[in-house]
């Protein structure tokens, strides 16, 4: 089966965006001089998988952000044309986080980037996160999307390391306990 793993930014209150959605605070940020890790984790994947909110913030970013196939998850994108500078890049479809699991199996895929605060709250609720590698940025908004919603249940985590950088960014990485 395809494994899910996230791999994201927040702010040291929790939030991975502003209310309205916006993430310019985290695109400002200097911080290209220095290896986050982020190349070594999409080293090791195959596909991405984000919602449409993330979609959204993204993809008017030039050049590409993404050099992986995309997709993203939205019943309103489902019924639209992927723009035609994106095709053969991302992919639209309305399906539940099983089932994109499963397709993504069936067509060789084994590891996926789980991308976008609902659809990690939702890949989590399915059992379907291996793992979380959260960078915390030196940064209060005060408010914003929280990467975590509220859950049914407790849900355990294994640490495995913590680092932190000149930037100030603290990454700690933990497995969740099934």
């Amino acid at each position: 089966m395809v494994t899910g793993h996230v791999f994201i930014a927040t702010s040291l209150d929790g939030y991975i965006a502003r209310k309205n959605g916006d993430i310019n605070w985290l695109l400002q940020l200097d911080s290209a001089k220095e290896d986050h890790g982020y190349n070594d984790f999409i080293s090791n994947i195959d596909t991405v998988i984000m919602g449409r909110g993330t979609y959204e913030s993204i993809k008017n970013l030039q050049p590409w952000f993404y050099s992986h196939p995309v997709i993203v998850l939205s019943k309103t994108l489902a019924c639209t044309d992927v723009p035609s500078d994106l095709t053969g890049k991302v992919r639209f479809y309305n399906l539940s986080p099983n089932e994109i699991m499963e397709k993504l199996h069936k067509e060789g895929c084994q590891r996926a980037y789980i991308d976008g605060g609902q659809l990690i709250q939702s890949f989590i609720s399915h059992n379907l996160i291996n793992d979380l590698t959260i960078t915390q940025i030196p940064i209060l908004l005060g408010s914003g999307r929280s990467l975590f919603g509220d859950i049914p249940q407790d849900i355990h985590l294994r640490h495995i390391r913590t680092k932190t950088f000149k930037s100030g960014f603290v990454q700690s990485h933990y497995e969740i306990k099934k």
